[in-house]
């Protein structure tokens, strides 16, 4: 049966052609209610944002459309498919893939193990070669292990290693938090790059104007829900319109 199409902030998106569509979406860590109907679509080749206060259920979010919240009701279709009921390892190969906030660089490893390390999923992947094309400070720390990375080259090396996986659908948590500018500007670009390879990119990020610099649609979560959408031409046009969701 084909799900209602979302209406928010003016906007009215129907579900076909979309990479997440996501309705209803509730989710529970033992007896806390976390997500309260989260409602959202992410068309395909674009770059969306979750924006909100700490605490407002964007990484929970994240994580239940992975499948790592296992107890959730409600609808999400990743290419088409309904993913509730399914654990990670089923939901993966559908196109997805996660770069949580952690990173979860392995220490022991190097950086060229730790961007071998997860399987080839689904076909389309990146090559290491271009990859390392992508993040050229990782071919020059190849053979580092994990512990003497920096901040930004754990980041890089937590974002190339789920583009070789073959996912084309990304979800990415925080990928710009105590990062130095000059990192920062290169996450953009190669935001920009995977966008005008047709990847399609599902972000939260507290950093307002990376968020502006790079998205094409904004949805503001509170308490567990989505309570306005707005496109990233009318925040360009009109920032102040955050004010009352974020205090920014």
């Amino acid at each position: 049966m084909q799900q209602p199409e979302l209406t928010l902030g003016g906007a009215h998106v129907a579900d076909a052609d979309q990479a997440l569509c996501v309705r209803d979406l509730h989710g529970h860590y033992g007896p806390s209610h976390v997500l309260h109907g989260m409602a959202f679509d992410v068309p395909s080749g674009q770059v969306v944002t979750l924006l909100g206060r700490n605490g407002a259920g964007k990484t929970t979010t994240m994580r239940a459309l992975i499948g790592l919240l296992t107890q959730r009701t409600g609808s999400v279709r990743v290419n088409g498919h309904e993913t509730i009921g399914l654990p990670p390892e089923k939901i993966a190969p559908l196109g997805l893939a996660y770069c949580p906030e952690e990173r979860g660089i392995f220490a022991s490893l190097s950086v060229q193990e730790n961007l071998m390390l997860p399987p080839v999923l689904s076909p389309g992947g990146l090559s290491s070669q271009e990859v390392l094309a992508l993040f050229p400070r990782l071919g020059e720390r190849a053979n580092s292990p994990g512990t003497k990375l920096s901040g930004g080259e754990q980041q890089m090396l937590a974002i190339a290693r789920i583009l070789r996986t073959g996912a084309r659908v990304l979800l990415l948590d925080e990928p710009t938090e105590g990062l130095a500018p000059v990192i920062v500007e290169h996450i953009g670009e190669v935001l920009e790059n995977l966008k005008q390879r047709g990847y399609t990119i599902l972000l939260v990020e507290q950093n307002l104007d990376f968020a502006m610099s790079v998205a094409d649609r904004h949805y503001v979560v509170e308490h567990g829900r989505v309570v306005d959408a707005f496109s990233n031409d009318s925040l360009l046009a009109d920032p102040d319109q955050l004010q009352a969701y974020l205090g920014v």
